[in-house]
This record gives C-alpha cells, sequence and structure tokens, in this order.
C-alpha cells in the first residue's frame, strides 16, 4: 500500500509504517483517519479501496497547492 502511494505521490506524500499490536494498519492524513483495518472488516485493502485513498491524498495535496498559490 505505501509503495502504491509512493509510485502515485512520490515525495510529495511522506509515507510512513508503524506496526501496531495484532496487525493493526491506520493509515491517517494531517491526523484524519482515512483506513483503518480493524474497522474494515480486519482485511487487507483492495485495489479499489487503496485508490479511494489515493483520491482522498491528491485532494489534500491540490488544496493545499491552491493555497500555496494564493
Amino acid at each position: 500500500m505505501a509503495n502504491e502511494f509512493f509510485r502515485t505521490f512520490g515525495p510529495d506524500a511522506a509515507i510512513s509504517i508503524t506496526p501496531g499490536s495484532n496487525g493493526r494498519i491506520e493509515v491517517r492524513l494531517d491526523g484524519d483517519l482515512i483506513y483503518d483495518k480493524k474497522a474494515e472488516g480486519n482485511t487487507f485493502p483492495e485495489l479499489g479501496r487503496i485508490r479511494e485513498m489515493k483520491k482522498v491524498i491528491q485532494a489534500k495535496l491540490d488544496s493545499v497547492a491552491a493555497a500555496a498559490a494564493d
């Protein structure tokens, strides 16, 4: 998943994975939870779900770029 994000966004999105207890995986963007493995049936995200997360990340990057341009 992190590799998919890195291939799409490169250095524009800092991605880090920190192991948690009981196989917990969370993806946060600026502190907002955008994926929680436990809350989503305790399964690893499929490609469609990863694409949804990428859209959220892209929207955030776009809003940051727009704010910087103002």
